[in-house]
């Protein structure tokens, strides 16, 4: 049963980046993989990069996780941190953080969802499709630790 506070499933997924720039696609692959599995109560974004324009979107949920690939070296190959929404807006046309749009979120429609990033270590940036070896056994690890931290059933459980 959906929470009646929402319009969809109560936990939003985007995935950030670029699948065509090799690890910057980690937050779609991600996502991609979570879509596949079919979870009833999640609904799956992607995204290149945040907008102003998602502001609304973010609002119908209870729950957002932001993924994205990190350039940084994470200890674990992941990192999932909470996150509360910004303390100001600055203007932009494109390219807004997590936090930015959980202030508009907040200011424009007294929303603030439970929030995370989920930052996955990358390693090659290079033009291609293909992650790297690396950033594959980040990306595992990242995913069985979201099913078993964020994901309550799914279709599959459900029959």
């Amino acid at each position: 049963m959906k929470n009646s506070k929402t319009e969809k499933g109560n936990i939003l997924l985007i995935g950030i980046g670029n699948s065509g720039r090799r690890d910057d696609g980690l937050g779609w692959k991600f996502t991609d993989m979570a879509r596949h599995l079919g979870y009833k109560e999640m609904d799956c974004e992607f995204r290149y990069q945040l907008q102003v324009e998602d502001v609304l979107m973010v609002c119908r949920y209870e729950k957002v996780v932001f993924a994205d690939a990190s350039h940084t070296s994470i200890k674990e190959g992941f990192e999932i941190k909470p996150i509360k929404p910004a303390g100001h807006y600055f203007f932009s046309s494109h390219m807004q953080s997590p936090e930015t749009i959980l202030y508009l979120a907040k200011e424009l429609y007294n929303k603030t969802p439970e929030a995370y990033t989920l930052a996955i270590s990358g390693h090659n940036w290079g033009l291609g499709t293909v992650l790297s070896r690396a950033a594959q056994e980040n990306l595992q690890k990242a995913f069985r630790f979201f099913k078993s931290r964020f994901v309550l059933s799914s279709k599959e459980s459900a029959e």
